[in-house]
């Protein structure tokens, strides 16, 4: 007995095309999110000389409404600390080095 399978029909396209960005909204979340980014650069940048020579290579997560940092070797962990001290706010995460960025390329 020949069994058949069912034509798989492949469906391409936006995931949810009912959300669609227009260009004013796109740049007002692009500069939200630079604004937000400043903000905890500023934070980051006074904390540097104090942290980089005992943490470098870990990594500091940063509240920027209230200051509050957390430091952890771990990325995960630092992101859990902050997540639970401010559970629905968004917080910045950098890596403890001269640049500040924390991946690999």
């Amino acid at each position: 007995m020949i069994q058949s399978t069912p034509n798989r029909v492949v469906r391409r396209g936006r995931v949810f095309p009912e959300i669609q960005w227009s260009s004013e909204e796109k740049a007002r979340h692009q500069s939200r999110q630079e604004a937000f980014y400043q903000r905890c650069w500023a934070i980051f940048e006074k904390l540097k000389p104090e942290i980089l020579d005992k943490y470098y290579g870990w990594y500091i997560a940063i509240e920027p409404d209230s200051g509050d940092y957390f430091i952890d070797p771990d990325q995960e962990v630092v992101s859990i600390l902050a997540r639970q001290k401010y559970p629905n706010v968004i917080h910045h995460i950098f890596g403890i080095n001269e640049t500040g960025v924390s991946g690999r390329i």
